[in-house]
């Protein structure tokens, strides 16, 4: 007798979602909103469709293998230099590099808190520090799940609400030259071919994140306990579902931002985004921005260490237990790390240009592994890929090869 269908509840997506929707993409999605209107929606199309089949490749690792991705490398049969290079890629990649923009996530939260209650910026800071650590040391991962749960649907619920309100009135755009005379589908004015380019990749590569596919892989194992078609074709709506999410909200910041800030002169920052707004959404506006902001930087702040966890000790060899000691040991590291840089003020430039150049290098190194992974029969069975799978698999690598070259490019003339 089969078993009873698995009811739907929130899955491990989400936890995609809570990761790319940080203080980074609303900072990116409302530039792009400012500088470009709604124009650079096609970007924001093809970022997903990419993040959706990385991430869709990664489940089926995590699937089919019961094993995070840094666990799949260790235990691929690459020759032991390369393989070797790619887990140092990993830890530089994924745990410096999260441990070096950990403080931008709670920076974000904590300005979002103050435009809610005032008062130190130091307290608010350590504040919320220990609310991720209370969090992640609990071991829980029920727990943390739905605490990311509950963050992203406030965030989705305030954005969307503020992009409903204000896209119908975004027709006046076009509808009053003598008032707006840029439309939505022109460039700002003063923009340039080469600063429409810069928001594209700079959008695509908020959305495209190397380390959510850690964090998928290893967080599906632990909502499907079993490993068939129904747990795969679950696990695939989970992700399809909370993907649009993602680019539902990113581009209702962009809507947000084309609104209050499009054919202007005055360029956007999460702390007038809210003020400029108050004419179009009421006194409202504040607190909408306010706790949107506030719960994007603490889901990714929350994020980012339990993805770095998990990466750095599959790399290493380490138990990837929520509750072991190494677990605990680097994403507290990591926490440690961007408390300490978010309350010092500084900017700790050589660790964000080596992150940025890990990443960069990580993402397509890591999308052909698994495409390769995705088709080996006796690795993944029914898991592995399609024609049709491997077509968009290539198509997206040379998508992430492209776009590492050109952040590359940007990091050597910088």
């Amino acid at each position: 007798m089969s078993s009873a269908p698995r009811r739907w509840r929130p899955g491990p997506g989400l936890l995609v979602t809570a990761a790319f929707i940080g203080p980074g993409t609303l900072t990116t999605a409302s530039l792009a909103g400012a500088q470009h209107g709604l124009q650079l929606w096609w970007a924001l199309i093809a970022s997903l469709i990419a993040t959706l089949v990385l991430q869709d490749m990664a489940l089926r690792v995590g699937l089919g293998l019961r094993s995070g991705l840094s666990e799949a490398v260790r235990q691929s049969p690459v020759p032991a230099l390369l393989k070797t290079g790619l887990l140092a890629l990993i830890v530089v990649a994924v745990g410096i590099g999260n441990a070096a923009y950990q403080s931008g996530n709670l920076l974000g939260a904590q300005l979002g808190f103050s435009g809610l209650l005032p008062g130190s910026s130091t307290q608010t800071l350590l504040a919320l520090s220990a609310l991720a650590s209370v969090l992640l040391w609990s071991g829980s991962y029920r727990l943390i799940q739905t605490a990311l749960v509950v963050l992203v649907a406030i965030m989705g619920a305030l954005f969307l609400y503020a992009a409903v309100r204000l896209l119908p009135g975004l027709t006046t755009l076009t509808t009053a030259p003598a008032a707006h005379p840029d439309t939505l589908l022109a460039p700002a004015a003063g923009d340039t071919p080469t600063g429409a380019i810069v928001s594209v990749m700079a959008l695509i590569g908020t959305t495209v994140v190397p380390y959510n596919l850690f964090l998928h892989a290893q967080t599906v194992q632990v909502s499907w306990s079993e490993t068939d078609s129904r747990a795969l074709r679950q696990a695939r709506w989970d992700s399809v579902f909370a993907i649009a999410l993602g680019g539902a909200i990113t581009f209702a910041i962009m809507v947000t931002a084309t609104a209050a800030f499009f054919g202007r002169a005055e360029s956007p920052n999460a702390a007038t985004l809210a003020t400029q707004l108050q004419p179009l959404l009421g006194p409202w506006a504040q607190w909408v921005f306010s706790i949107g902001l506030f719960a994007a930087g603490l889901t990714s702040a929350i994020t980012a260490p339990l993805a770095a966890a998990w990466a750095v000790c599959g790399a290493c060899g380490w138990s990837t237990e929520l509750t072991s000691l190494p677990f605990r040991g680097v994403w507290l590291a990591v926490l440690t790390a961007g408390t300490g840089v978010a309350v010092l003020q500084t900017t700790p430039v050589q660790a964000i240009v080596l992150a940025q150049v890990a990443n960069a290098t990580l993402l397509p190194a890591i999308a052909g592994i698994l495409l390769w992974l995705c088709n080996q029969p006796s690795l993944l069975g029914e898991f592995r890929n399609t024609t049709l799978a491997n077509c968009l698999g290539g198509l997206v690598i040379a998508f992430v090869t492209l776009l590492a070259g050109y952040r590359l490019i940007q990091i050597a003339l910088s």
